[in-house]
């Protein structure tokens, strides 16, 4: 790189990380994932750094998909583990548990979750996530809105079924 690209590499870097971090961490739960997060797309970013149009948006579509992994490798270690210890004890245990609604987010189709990544989790406006997922406002917009009506009826189905 270029000094000019470097300083400017830089600079991204100081701007965008912590947020970008803080984004991960309440994605994921867990400090040091979601700085192995932040850092990998940063990593990839600069792999294709003369290539990306708009850095910030990369990093965070590329986040959300890290994050997307990460989670369903966590899923499938929890299966594993269900399967090693006694699966009956714990799924009366999990059926009981209030779900979580980063659990719910990640039960949604791709379509709607990752609107739902970047205007709520990551704080974009509708504009730059419609810019970022190729969309029209208005498509976001519906998108959302179906996204927030999926999400209240896995809620009362599952409040419904403890009362």
């Amino acid at each position: 790189m270029r000094q000019q690209e470097e300083r400017a590499a830089s600079e991204l870097f100081e701007a965008v990380y912590p947020r970008l971090a803080g984004w991960c961490r309440r994605l994921v739960d867990d400090d040091g994932t979601a700085h192995e997060i932040a850092a990998e797309a940063f990593t990839r970013l600069w792999a294709r750094w003369t290539r990306v149009e708009e850095p910030t948006g990369f990093l965070f579509v590329t986040a959300a998909n890290l994050v997307r992994d990460h989670w369903r490798r966590t899923e499938r270690e929890r299966r594993a583990l269900r399967r090693v210890t006694t699966e009956q004890a714990l799924r009366a245990q999990a059926e009981a548990a209030d779900p979580s609604v980063r659990i719910l987010v990640q039960s949604l189709p791709e379509r709607l979750r990752n609107p739902v990544l970047l205007y709520y989790y990551a704080d974009l406006p509708v504009r730059e996530v419609a810019a970022l997922l190729g969309r029209n406002e208005g498509t976001v917009k519906a998108d959302l809105h179906s996204a927030r009506q999926l999400l209240r009826a896995r809620l009362e189905e599952h409040h419904d079924r403890i009362s």
